[in-house]
């Protein structure tokens, strides 16, 4: 019996150290993933790893990903954007070139705040913001807050309303093989937990698997990711929807296993001056699955 629980505890101990995935070097990523010293602004108490793009002149838009995302997202939004916009992109505490925020402080409160922060040090007294789930919450929340500050808002799939886990006034139970990316993160298991997010499988490249994978392993980003998560206790969004003026668009997938396109109507009832584009055969992220399809009634609104 001893001789077998050793062997037991070897090959537990040969496998932990096999899938023992630690962080990647900052500076081998930021050669990859930045464009050079000026993509990164200092602001906040943070380095913000940022893209803006397009004729200074012209009305600002700001692009807000999702949990475990980063500006890379928006790549074909933003070059489209920018033809005729200001368009600002950043990676949002805990994730991608930013990293971890010192403060550890990763609420919606902090993030306001960030933004108003790179507002003020970009010069843009007002912008329409494009948020996608988590940083669709931030920007219909920032809206509601500081609405002298925004001119429309685009929602893609936004969080906010309560769901199996997420309950109102609670603090997220986060499972513990959840908390164990922190440790353990290869990349077929990673495009595992990416493949919901996509109607058709074939959107979720190689390329794209490794940028998410790579963005991940960034110095501090999972532990990052995990307090977030756990920071995020959820509150009943209707009173705080119902007082923002901007005129707003909503954005689904129709095939969102993520976000259901079903929770459209839950804003549509709180918003009054929202109006909803929903797209057949896209998921949890059309811009970067059909990133063409929706695009047109973005740049319409905008516009209009």
């Amino acid at each position: 019996m001893t001789l077998a629980i050793a062997v037991l505890l070897l090959v537990l101990v040969a496998a932990g150290i096999w899938l023992w995935t630690p962080d990647k070097d900052r500076a081998s990523l930021e050669a990859r993933y930045a464009n050079g010293p000026q993509d990164f602004v200092e602001a906040a108490g943070l380095r913000l790893h940022v893209r803006d793009t397009g004729p200074r002149g012209a009305p600002a838009v700001i692009l807000l990903h999702g949990l475990g995302a980063s500006l890379h997202t928006w790549e074909t939004w933003a070059q489209a954007l920018a033809i005729d916009h200001r368009v600002v992109r950043y990676d949002l505490p805990g994730a991608g070139l930013t990293g971890a925020d010192p403060t550890g402080d990763y609420s919606d409160e902090r993030g306001m705040q960030i933004l108003i922060a790179l507002m003020d040090h970009l010069g843009l007294q007002r912008a329409s913001l494009i948020g996608h789930s988590m940083g669709g919450r931030l920007a219909w929340r920032f809206a509601a807050q500081h609405p002298g500050r925004v001119d429309k808002l685009v929602l893609v799939a936004p969080d906010g309303f309560e769901s199996p886990g997420f309950e109102y006034g609670k603090q997220p139970d986060i499972p513990a093989t959840l908390k164990l990316m922190q440790y353990v993160l290869p990349k077929a298991l990673l495009r595992m937990s990416l493949a919901p997010a996509y109607a058709d499988p074939a959107a979720l490249t190689g390329e794209l698997t490794t940028r998410y994978h790579d963005l991940m392993l960034a110095p501090g980003v999972r532990a990052a990711m995990i307090a977030r998560m756990e920071q995020s206790v959820l509150k009943d969004p209707v009173p705080t929807l119902q007082t923002i003026q901007a005129p707003t668009l909503l954005v689904w997938g129709e095939q969102d296993a993520m976000i259901p396109v079903g929770n459209a109507a839950d804003y549509l009832r709180a918003m009054p001056r929202a109006t909803l584009a929903t797209f057949p055969r896209v998921g949890h992220l059309p811009q970067e699955e059909t990133p063409a399809v929706a695009l047109p009634a973005i740049r319409a609104f905008l516009a209009a």
